[in-house]
């Protein structure tokens, strides 16, 4: 995977890692993209000179459209999310689960949508439950703003400075580990959610 992501980021730049990093952030088809390694990668080709790519311009658009995504979410839940729950209860949409998420995001919101930004699947929901649970907005963009800069920054940073205390001529030979190390540290969490979860039930 790293070697597609490593060619795909080498020949769009930063209009495709921006892209993907806001589509995962507030587009229900976000959760399919490898956000994290796709960080990753994106720093650590920010270290290789004959690349072009400035980790500075790289990072800050992993940022600002992190955190947009992170809005579009949240408006989407906000203005489409809600009337599903204004119509007789379903299989899926009961009023029950909205009141659950409203009190949920009122106890825990603040961690939530900070912690959602490291873990794959959750990160792109986050943000729409936030808005369908009428999170108050301007509590949700500062925890957003933290969040994003966390995970954009925070992530491109780690692939620069992992990829400038590499030499260059054993790259592929740590690449791949870390790579995997990522995608499994990321999955962790989720993984382990869902195995408790089957385990109380």
């Amino acid at each position: 995977m790293h070697f597609d992501l490593q060619a795909l980021i080498q020949t769009f730049g930063y209009p495709l890692v921006w892209g993907i990093v806001f589509a995962e952030s507030g587009l229900l088809v976000g959760f399919l993209l490898p956000g994290d390694s796709l960080l990753f990668v994106a720093g650590f080709l920010c270290s290789l000179a004959k690349t072009g790519l400035d980790i500075r311009v790289m990072a800050f658009g992993c940022f600002v459209f992190a955190v947009l995504g992170d809005s579009v979410g949240y408006y989407t839940g906000k203005r489409f999310g809600r009337k599903l729950f204004d119509k007789p209860d379903s299989k899926f949409f009961k009023k029950k689960h909205l009141v659950a998420a409203e009190s949920f995001f009122e106890r825990q919101g603040k961690t939530a949508i900070i912690l959602a930004r490291f873990m794959p699947f959750v990160r792109t929901f986050a943000p729409i439950v936030a808005g369908i649970a009428a999170m108050r907005y301007q509590t949700f963009m500062q925890y957003n703003v933290v969040g994003g800069l966390g995970w954009g920054v925070g992530l491109t940073m780690l692939g620069y400075f992992l990829g400038k205390s590499i030499p260059a001529d054993q790259i592929d030979q740590y690449l791949i580990p870390i790579v995997l190390g990522i995608m499994f540290i990321s999955l962790a969490p989720s993984v382990f959610h869902i195995l408790k979860a089957r385990q109380s039930r």
